[in-house]
């Protein structure tokens, strides 16, 4: 298993840098809606909802704004609509791009994406195109620093996690999409700190694009991350030092 995305380390890395917490808000707002939507008001019946409740309490979003985007999304209070959507393509250096969109104007939000790709050297494709390089998995980043391996590699199994790797500064754990919420709060219950727990399209395999080869590639993906209705993008790209 490739486990995860390499994209997602880059983006890791910039969220610690400018901590851009409106625009993450503003994702994580959309998902508790959605999700409440889809499945309901209960995140005891609805484990959707039960993960983006963990994404929001990670990010340090207030409770009272958590319960009001629920009931908004429920129906309970007036709110916005929104309709999930799915976009993939190709970018530069022929990678893979895989975006999960919710919008209130889809006409919009297609000619947007379409536009930013084509801007710098990609293109949008049908669906199918791309989406069979990758599958859904949780992925749980665990922080490394004073947690002991071994413990963690057993707690996370014991849990129902399904892989484990060591990638840089952090663990990360890999899971049937439905355990996410439950494994994550299983670790954090036995003292683990626990970066971020999420559902993401990881790639099968990946592509190593130089470094020198790759500025068209990261403003392309830096676009896409800054648009309002792009609520998670994944890639099978790996930025290599040698050309």
């Amino acid at each position: 298993m490739a486990g995860h995305s390499k994209w997602a380390n880059i983006k890791h890395k910039k969220a610690a840098q400018d901590a851009k917490r409106g625009k993450v808000f503003t994702k994580i707002i959309k998902e508790l809606m959605v999700a409440a939507k889809t499945g309901g008001s209960d995140p005891e019946a609805n484990p959707r909802l039960r993960q983006a409740i963990s994404t929001a309490k990670a990010a340090n979003m207030p409770s009272d704004t958590i319960s009001r985007n629920i009931q908004k999304g429920a129906g309970e209070l007036e709110g916005v609509d929104y309709e999930e959507l799915s976009y993939e393509g190709f970018g530069p250096e022929g990678v893979a791009i895989m975006m999960d969109v919710m919008t209130d104007n889809k006409n919009r939000t297609v000619a947007e994406i379409r536009h930013l790709m084509t801007k710098f050297g990609g293109n949008l494709g049908e669906n199918g195109s791309v989406s069979w390089m990758f599958e859904k998995l949780g992925q749980i980043i665990v922080e490394s620093e004073s947690t002991n391996e071994e413990n963690l590699f057993n707690d996370a199994l014991e849990a129902g996690a399904d892989d484990f790797n060591k990638e840089e500064l952090d663990f990360i754990i890999s899971t049937n999409p439905a355990l996410t919420a439950e494994i994550a709060e299983n670790l954090e219950k036995k003292g683990y700190s626990i970066v971020s727990s999420k559902v993401e399209m990881v790639p099968k395999n990946i592509i190593e694009v130089p470094e020198s080869d790759s500025s068209k590639l990261i403003n392309l993906m830096e676009k896409l991350e800054e648009h309002d209705d792009v609520q998670n993008i994944a890639s099978n790209f790996q930025l290599t030092s040698h050309s």
